[in-house]
């Protein structure tokens, strides 16, 4: 980087939206609102140089953090711009504190027909508005005006309601980005020190491993989670392969592995930090326990996402459950705990342990050690069952070795409480004994956000309001 770099004045230019301090000599620091140039792009962290309000480069090149850029004259610079947050998310970021009646914002949506959603705070509750687009790249939320931009709209709702008795006032709090959410190494300097880490206290266990809180004192006592690994001949193979693959997988639904030490005794995987803790504690004990059944939706729907990555990267997971799924701000959920997942070469994976979360496996690896997606959908049905009925235990009051004649003779679990038919017909269809005849991850990806009611429609000039979408009965 001491070199003499060419500048490509054609290349995208970003704008820092928070200030940021070097903790590293090939960091940048920064303050809101300066200006950089791009040079590289290298996972969550970007190589790039500063320029001044010319457009002539400050100083030597250096790494900066990607998450606090915004490309510069598009939506990601606006401060009601948030980006893929879901539902959720929204409603738990304009609840919070400093957002009052009329508070917004505008996050992408990847559903069929409209790329974007506007939430916006009323007294005691969160509105949610389909942004849609028409033939001509004109957005409106009604066919009465439409606008050439996504801020041109927002204007025009400062002063006109966007259903009676609510209009715009401000956009929703940002926070500046975790810390916790960087990559804070290359994809070649995995490997650290076990003194770099200090334990502040155990959050579970299992079979293979313990789970700590701790912090990583090279990077400013940043907060992480540590996972141990016992030093043994089986348990070597398990972290070769967990961290193989954290290293390799890139999602938001997906948990991100930031180091690992393999040297000495026990084994450490250092991850980033799920203040909520496992879903499955979530859900039996804690907030989860009260949200409402389109919240628990929204859950389902995240992991699926994350699963709908994995299968397109042809993984399976092995050990898809509540327990196996952790949750951070804002109800953001990610997938965990990849000690028993394969990259599936061939159509199949065969395995003959005997060591399988027995109730959240599919009949055929039950009974044939036969592995694929559509085995992790079979779990998925199980993980919804769990959601929906806030941490029941599936096949409650069964033994391992009553389950397959269970299953073999065509019976499956009845739906869990105050569970509507729709969501009960996705279980179903995740168990059916034809691994063939399941759904993939895309297509409940697709089938999720279809039984979602909390979209509005376009509103129509006639009658003046705003009208849920009913596409299926809670």
């Amino acid at each position: 980087m001491d070199g003499y770099v060419v500048m490509d004045h054609r290349a995208q230019r970003f704008i820092s939206q928070w200030e940021f301090n070097a903790r590293a000599p090939d960091e940048i620091s920064f303050k809101p609102g300066e200006r950089f140039q791009i040079l590289e792009r290298t996972g969550e962290w970007w190589l790039a140089t500063k320029l001044d309000a010319s457009g002539n480069q400050i100083g030597k090149p250096g790494y900066v953090p990607h998450n606090y850029l915004a490309e510069e004259g598009s939506v990601e610079e606006q401060p009601w711009y948030f980006g893929e947050v879901s539902r959720t998310e929204a409603v738990n970021l304009l609840m919070n504190e400093g957002n009052g009646t009329g508070s917004f914002l505008i996050r992408a949506s990847d559903k069929q027909g409209f790329p974007y959603a506007l939430s916006v705070r009323s007294e005691d509750s969160v509105k949610h508005f389909k942004i849609l687009k028409n033939t001509k790249g004109e957005y409106h939320l009604s066919s009465v005006s439409s606008f050439p931009n996504l801020m041109k709209l927002i204007e025009y709702f400062y002063t006109k309601t966007v259903c009676p008795g609510l209009t715009l006032t401000s956009p929703c709090v940002k926070n500046e980005p975790p810390v916790c959410d960087l990559t804070p190494l290359p994809l070649d300097e995995w490997e650290r020190s076990r003194d770099e880490f200090t334990f502040v206290k155990r959050l579970g266990s299992g079979n293979f491993a313990q789970v700590h809180e701790g912090y990583w004192k090279g990077r400013i006592q940043m907060k992480v989670a540590i996972k141990t690994i016992k030093h043994d001949m089986t348990t070597r193979e398990i972290f070769k392969k967990e961290t193989s693959f954290l290293k390799t997988l890139h999602h938001r639904n997906l948990l991100s592995l930031y180091a690992v030490c393999s040297v000495g005794d026990p084994y450490y995987i250092v991850t980033e930090l799920m203040p909520k803790g496992d879903l499955l504690n979530f859900l039996r004990d804690g907030e989860g326990n009260r949200l409402a059944v389109d919240a628990l939706l929204d859950i389902a729907l995240q992991i699926v996402e994350g699963m709908h990555y994995l299968e397109t990267q042809n993984c399976i997971h092995r050990d898809l459950a509540a327990r196996n799924v952790l949750v951070g701000h804002n109800n953001l959920c990610k997938v965990a705990d990849f000690g028993l997942a394969r990259i599936v070469k061939d159509d199949f994976y065969l395995s003959n342990s005997i060591e399988v979360p027995y109730k959240w496996t599919a009949l055929e690896a039950l009974l044939y050690g036969r592995y694929t997606t559509k085995s992790d959908v079979w779990s998925y049905g199980i993980l919804l069952y769990e959601i929906i009925s806030r941490g029941m235990i599936p096949y409650a009051g069964m033994s391992n070795p009553e389950l397959i004649p269970y299953l073999q003779n065509g019976q499956r679990m009845s739906a869990p409480p105050n569970c509507s038919k729709n969501i009960y017909n996705i279980m179903l269809e995740c168990w059916k004994d034809d691994p063939k005849e399941r759904p993939n991850f895309s297509i409940l990806r697709g089938t999720l956000e279809n039984l979602s009611n909390y979209e509005l429609t376009e509103c129509s000039p006639k009658e003046s309001k705003f009208n849920f979408i009913r596409r299926g009965k809670r």
